[in-house]
């Protein structure tokens, strides 16, 4: 038997995603300013270094390795983009004496105020946003991802939330402005686009099985987000690291608060992983609704058929860097394939296409 509607409670989730959605804007300023702020002060000590005629090593953010002047990588032309136990540490060939921050991605001593000032607001961002999605679920007595506009907004506050836990270990404050940029984007389109009033279930998504096999599939789609990110992030390094190591003119400074095309490959193919496997059980669990729900396990709908095409684009994202040696920007393309699978599977699919899985509220 479901709860009753409270519509109060409703509105008040919508004025917490409205002030969470504002604070986010305010986050993102923050962290585009530390990246302007750092790459003006990287100039000037470069520049300073140069008139002086010596070698100058600043460490930044998770520490910034000044490697050798301009050098040329030597051995193979996609040396910088192969795996390698050393990758995007100061000045490391992995980089081809280009400026990194450290592949390890530590927390240095310096004190960036101006990415203090956005992890705080983030943070705010994300508890009320938090307490948007609660009451979100307490307005409708359900969990609050029964359609679109609720799948986004929690998803939304799950990329949030999983980018603040990774910064306990890793200093992966150059995210911000491009994670905390996705955030607003998908809280702007569950308002616009996809809202929907606060309401009961439709009767095929009153079951138990929406809480396991939704659940999943946010939190993969939202580790899936944070991989887009890196994966976007590694293809602009790695184009900045072939620039400089040629002798080009190094045109996007404030990367240098950004470890290299390597680290970013292999952290992104690790939460990939991660992710993937969240996704075979939103697969899995997937199938075994639609047995109870349809008396069959898979019918070809829509969006049976996209959710194992984005299985099959990770796996073999997974398979091809692990066996076939498909690492750099192959890889990163990949990554960035599936991740518009997933945000073509959300949107076009939910929209345009008739099935069993169209309840999205709209």
């Amino acid at each position: 038997m479901p709860f009753g509607i409270n519509e109060t409670m409703g509105q008040y989730s919508e004025l917490f995603m409205l002030l969470a959605a504002g604070t986010y804007t305010v986050a993102f300023i923050a962290f585009a300013w530390d990246l302007a702020k750092s790459s003006k002060a990287l100039r000037a000590v470069d520049l300073k270094a140069a008139q002086a005629g010596t070698a100058t090593k600043v460490p930044v953010a998770a520490g910034v390795a000044a490697g050798s002047a301009g050098g040329r990588l030597s051995g193979p032309a996609d040396r910088a983009e192969r795996p390698s136990s050393s990758a995007g540490r100061a000045g490391g060939a992995g980089t081809g004496g280009v400026a990194t921050a450290d592949g390890d991605m530590k927390y240095a001593n310096e004190r960036r105020v101006p990415a203090r000032v956005a992890v705080a607001l983030t943070t705010l961002a994300v508890l009320i946003h938090g307490a948007g999605v609660v009451t979100r679920a307490l307005g409708a007595g359900r969990v609050p991802w029964g359609n679109m506009y609720e799948f986004l907004t929690t998803g939304a506050f799950l990329v949030a939330a999983v980018f603040l836990l990774s910064l306990i270990r890793r200093d992966l404050r150059f995210l911000g402005t491009f994670v905390v940029g996705l955030v607003i984007i998908m809280l702007v389109a569950a308002s616009v686009a996809f809202w929907t009033p606060v309401g009961h279930l439709v009767p095929a998504l009153q079951s138990y099985w929406l809480v396991i096999h939704v659940s999943i599939a946010v939190l993969s789609s939202a580790l899936f987000t944070l991989t887009f990110a890196m994966s976007a992030l590694q293809l602009v390094q790695s184009h900045r690291q072939r620039t400089v190591a040629a002798g080009g003119a190094d045109k996007l400074g404030f990367m240098r608060l950004v470890p290299s095309a390597l680290s970013l490959e292999n952290l992104s193919y690790r939460i990939n992983a991660i992710a993937f496997i969240g996704w075979t059980f939103t697969l899995m669990f997937g199938a075994i609704w639609a047995e109870k729900a349809w008396g069959r396990f898979w019918g070809w709908d829509t969006k049976e058929v996209w959710t194992f095409v984005i299985w099959v684009v990770y796996a073999g994202y997974l398979h091809a860097r692990a066996t076939r040696g498909w690492t750099g920007t192959r890889a990163a393309w990949l990554s960035i394939v599936g991740y518009l699978c997933v945000i073509f599977n959300f949107t076009i699919v939910n929209q345009f296409f008739n099935g069993l899985h169209s309840y999205s509220g709209l």
